[in-house]
Parts: C-alpha cells; sequence; structure tokens
C-alpha cells in the first residue's frame, strides 16, 4: 500500500497541503520581455512617426481652406409651363414658378452654370405627373422633396437647401 503522506488530501482545509505555484526568474523573464518590448516599440513609433504637436497643428492648418462665408440666397429657376401626363383626356397644363434657396455665393454660381441641366431633369420628372399627383399639400410636399432630390443630385458636391415655390398654376 501507498505512503499516505506523498498523497494530498484534495478536501483538506489546510492551506499548506496544497502544493504552490512557483514564480521563477524564468517565467518572470519570457513574459515581461516581450510586453516591454510591444510598449517600447509603440513609444517610439509614436515618437518617431508623430512629429511635434506644432507641426501637426501647422499642416492642419495649412490643409484647410479658408470656409466661404454664409449667407442666405435665392436663386430664381425661370418659369416653366408642363404639359402634365392626363392618359388621353383632354391636356392639363402646370405652370410652375419655383427659387432655389442656397447658403453660399459658390453653389449659386453652380447653379447658373448648371441650369440647363437642372431644368432638364425637372422637366423630365415634371411630364410623367398626374393631376392627381399633384392633388393636397401631401402631393405638393411630394413634389418639393423630388425636385430638391433632382437639383442636389445635378450639383453635388454643392447643396441647395430648400426648393420654394412661388407660384403653381395647373389649368
Amino acid at each position: 500500500m501507498a505512503d499516505q503522506d506523498d498523497d494530498i488530501d484534495v478536501f483538506s482545509d489546510d492551506p499548506g497541503d496544497l502544493p504552490k505555484k512557483k514564480w521563477t526568474g524564468k517565467k518572470i523573464v519570457m513574459i515581461a520581455a516581450p510586453l516591454l518590448l510591444l510598449i517600447g516599440g509603440g513609444v517610439g513609433a509614436m515618437m518617431f512617426m508623430g512629429g511635434s504637436k506644432e507641426e501637426m497643428a501647422e499642416g492642419e492648418m495649412a490643409e484647410k481652406e479658408p470656409e466661404e462665408p454664409t449667407a442666405l440666397i435665392f436663386y430664381e429657376v425661370p418659369d416653366m409651363m408642363i404639359n402634365l401626363n392626363d392618359g388621353g383626356r383632354k391636356s392639363t397644363f402646370l405652370k410652375l414658378s419655383i427659387s432655389l434657396e442656397v447658403d453660399r455665393a459658390s453653389t449659386a454660381t453652380t447653379l447658373e452654370t448648371q441650369l440647363p441641366r437642372i431644368i432638364d431633369n425637372f422637366q423630365l420628372y415634371l411630364r410623367q405627373l398626374r393631376l392627381e399627383d399633384l392633388s393636397g399639400s401631401a402631393g405638393m410636399f411630394r413634389l418639393k422633396e423630388e425636385l430638391l432630390r433632382r437639383v442636389n443630385q445635378t450639383v453635388a458636391p454643392a447643396k441647395v437647401n430648400d426648393v420654394l415655390f412661388k407660384e403653381i398654376l395647373v389649368q
């Protein structure tokens, strides 16, 4: 039979009976050395590649262009007369006068240069509308949102803030 002094009683309440894990110098060096290398490498890379705070601030200021001052500008689109899609009934016309709201003078010049494209996009959309599409405030809101979406696609990256109806006449 085996000697009972060699066996460890797992259920013993005495902590002195359990074997103790030892932290040898070899284990400490194997764990600490890679950690120190990683930390030192990270700090060295930040110092080497980062530059000073003054240089970074000067570089950021050189990259940014001075911002254009904002002012509320209304660009007038020429009046449009459109024949609506009536499905074979008598002709129905839509007369539309609109203004485009922008907040930068550069956007207004972009609108000026892109005006033929803007009118073309509006005409293509408006020609497919029916009289029922324009009825009520919900129809007007959908029309306004669609015209805004189309003009912003045309003049991107410039941005038009709103489409304002000056006159809407359905005859």
